[in-house]
């Protein structure tokens, strides 16, 4: 069976991960790297994050010797994908926001796209406007805050509603704002606000990105040689030294994940 190692700032890439799980064949082995000394990407500088993203995933690749690497963080893919390719020696999956979809699922032609501010200033989402929506308006909020809602429902269960309407309010009260009527999430951290966002803004289409990645995973392992070691547990590594993560073994371990390092 093959290995895949899944990469994110935080638990944000958990939502790829229990795609995974749907896609892949039962037993396919599924280790974890969050990045929590260094959380949120979305505000550290390019550079930073390009260096940062490169060392650690070439070094994870040597210890936890992956048949693939997915980088379940849009800002990450949009910086240093390219980078962490050429490091690297086995395939690697990234994570874009779904502008595409959102063309072909809007109605309006006006689609809003959420993400953090790094994601949304970068080059590569406009190109994916210009060739997959040219006949789109997308209106697009760095939501900083997010994020650290999405950590906080996973550890707590519980949301500032008023906090969340605020951030959709800096989308909304864009000119045109009003009509958009599909909104693509360009952060995985964002899964886990879904219920919220699609309780309280029941008209609106929410796209998240995570199906689509495991997809294009499952494609890319059929053409990669599987070189992996089986039998061993998988493993759920952050880089922080507050231990917070060791906090909330339960929650994790419902992805799969029975030893966290």
């Amino acid at each position: 069976m093959a290995r895949v190692l899944t990469f994110d700032s935080g638990i944000g890439g958990l939502g790829v991960v229990a795609e995974l799980r749907k896609a892949l064949p039962p037993g396919t082995g599924i280790d974890y790297l969050a990045d929590t000394a260094l959380f949120p990407y979305g505000e550290q500088p390019d550079g930073v994050i390009k260096d940062r993203c490169t060392t650690l995933l070439r070094d994870a690749e040597a210890r936890f010797k992956p048949d693939l690497i997915v980088i379940a963080c849009n800002t990450a893919s949009t910086i240093a994908l390219d980078t962490v390719r050429q490091a690297v020696t086995v395939p690697v999956v990234g994570t874009v926001p779904p502008i595409r979809w959102a063309a072909r699922e809007t109605r309006s032609h006006v689609i809003g796209l959420l993400a953090t501010r790094a994601t949304i200033t970068r080059p590569y989402v406009h190109a994916l406007q210009r060739d997959y929506a040219p006949n789109c308006i997308l209106l697009a909020h760095g939501a900083r805050g997010l994020a650290d809602m999405a950590e906080h429902i996973f550890r707590y269960r519980s949301l500032d509603q008023a906090e969340l309407d605020q951030e959709l309010d800096y989308l909304f009260s864009q000119k045109q704002g009003n009509q958009i009527d599909t909104i693509a999430l360009g952060c995985t951290h964002y899964t886990f606000l879904l219920p919220a966002l699609r309780q309280h803004y029941p008209d609106i289409i929410w796209l998240d990105p995570a199906p689509a990645v495991a997809r294009q995973a499952q494609v890319m392992l059929t053409r990669s040689k599987i070189k992996s070691e089986t039998g061993r547990q998988d493993f759920f590594t952050e880089t922080s030294d507050s231990k917070q993560y060791s906090m909330f073994k339960k929650e994790i371990s419902n992805f799969g994940f029975s030893n966290i390092k």
